[in-house]
């Protein structure tokens, strides 16, 4: 940039949109920062198999789940509020999954439950989860013998996978994103 103005003022706008997505990161991190160990509920689909098809339907189902999940958890103050919503709609998650899974032509039919259950150290942006037993929902589609993916349903951390990682989740800002195209 030739115009010193412009130059000027562009550093001052990338400045204060870097500030804006530091607090906007410690206002994230403050949201789950306050969650004890045993407070989280995790959400695990298990696929039938590790076919292509089988694999594409799983995230369909992964979809259509979260979406389903995610007004409610952002509604409950805790991981027993959002245990008794699910307990009170298994069969709605199951039919849920059950629509992706017939629209999709899958043979089979998913099964919901929630119980406690080993997962192994995940990371999820900041918040790295060690390994052990938690609370969780586990939706089986077919033998649930296939790839699975999991994240945490309470506090809701089903957001966004991470360049079609499955497995991945991760915070996104535009603010941020914008600033690392515009400002480096």
């Amino acid at each position: 940039m030739k115009n010193p103005r412009l130059r000027t003022l562009t550093y001052l706008l990338c400045l204060s949109l870097s500030l804006l997505s530091v607090a906007v990161g410690l206002l994230l991190a403050s949201c789950t920062s306050d969650v004890e160990e045993g407070d989280y509920l995790r959400l695990h689909i298990r696929a039938n198999g590790n076919t292509a098809i089988e694999q594409s339907v799983k995230l369909a189902v992964r979809d259509a789940v979260v979406a389903y999940l995610t007004p409610a958890a952002g509604a409950c103050d805790s991981k027993e509020d959002m245990q008794a919503y699910l307990t009170t709609r298994l069969d709605e998650v199951e039919r849920i999954a059950d629509q992706v899974l017939k629209s999709s032509g899958a043979p089979y039919r998913a099964t919901a439950r929630l119980c406690n259950e080993y997962f192994p150290t995940r990371t999820y942006a900041d918040l790295t989860l060690p390994a052990g037993y938690y609370d969780a929902l586990v939706l089986s589609l077919g033998s649930g013998e296939g790839d699975n993916w999991w994240c945490v349903a309470f506090p809701p951390l089903c957001f966004v996978a991470v360049d079609g990682d499955t497995d991945g989740v991760e915070y996104r800002s535009a603010i941020a994103d914008w600033f690392r195209k515009n400002c480096q």
